[in-house]
């Protein structure tokens, strides 16, 4: 029966690591023999002190040396200035650091180097610039701009990923390289860099865009004059409308019925007569009494 791995238990650690760190203690065994003739003892102060006698750059405290041996990974700095102490081998103590180095800080998986887009604009260049630096080996400003050379330092390339700095060409080229991203990325880089210096490109013109101007611009106009139509009526108003131009038609039906009429009876009563005379006979005392009675509008 496998027994399966618990999460709080510690994962396992490196052999280059546990190689390292036993390369350390027996480094610091062999040491006792030279202490042993001074009449010392190899202690972690003893071994500090002839670090320290090592020169300037080897200068380390007894702390920092008996902490190369508690598990972790110590600095090659630490690991040179205990070879100096114990008289090792310094190539020696190099090449174990970097291969415990290794196993404990693998290297990332680098991502597909980016191949900027088109863009017009200032902040489209700074844009395509940052996505172009989180796909380097290193995405630190102080190694891409060792790696880019003497023109662009660490400060000028941090103003250029802000925005703040428009870049050259030598410039940009320089930082591509620096990216490592290949040609492909970088003639887009450059192909962007110029399209922002000549600005956007003037609109085309041709015969018919007068044409369609003009009828843009009719357009705008009868938009611009609501006068023209009728104003849309509430409620209240729209019903009183309605009534009015019903008792309209109303009136209007009622006078035709009338007319014709009058125009029968004048016809069967072609003489004079009592219904002629007057202010209000005939045709005009009808029309005007039936016009009196007719509901108004």
């Amino acid at each position: 029966m496998t027994r399966t791995a618990r999460r709080d238990e510690p994962e396992p650690e490196p052999a280059e690591l546990a190689v390292l760190r036993g390369w350390l203690r027996g480094r610091k065994t062999a040491a006792a023999v030279t202490a042993a003739a001074e009449g010392r003892r190899a202690t972690y102060p003893y071994l500090a002190e002839r670090a320290s006698a090592a020169g300037t750059r080897y200068v380390v405290s007894a702390c920092t040396l008996r902490q190369a041996l508690d598990g972790r990974l110590p600095t090659l700095r630490t690991t040179v200035a205990f070879a100096r102490a114990t008289g090792a081998d310094e190539a020696t103590a190099r090449r174990l650091w970097a291969a415990a180095d290794r196993a404990v800080n693998p290297p990332r998986a680098r991502p597909a180097p980016h191949v900027p887009g088109r863009f017009t604009t200032r902040a489209g260049l700074a844009n395509a610039m940052n996505r172009i630096r989180d796909t380097a080996p290193d995405t630190t400003l102080r190694t891409l701009a060792r790696l880019a050379g003497p023109g662009l330092s660490a400060s000028t390339l941090s103003r250029l990923l802000a925005g703040k700095q428009f870049p050259t060409a030598v410039q940009l080229t320089a930082f591509a390289a620096a990216c490592q991203v290949g040609d492909e990325a970088t003639a887009a880089l450059l192909a962007g860099h110029r399209r922002v210096l000549n600005g956007p490109p003037p609109p085309p013109f041709y015969p018919c865009a007068v044409v369609e101007h003009a009828e843009e611009r009719r357009q705008r106009d009868e938009a611009a004059r609501p006068w023209l139509a009728e104003p849309e009526l509430d409620w209240y108003e729209q019903q009183r409308r309605d009534e009015e131009e019903a008792a309209f038609r109303y009136w209007v039906t009622d006078a035709e019925a009338l007319l014709d009429e009058l125009g029968d009876d004048a016809e069967q009563h072609t003489g004079p007569g009592p219904a002629a005379a007057g202010p209000h006979g005939g045709l005009e005392g009808l029309l005007s009494v039936r016009f009196r009675a007719a509901p108004g509008p």
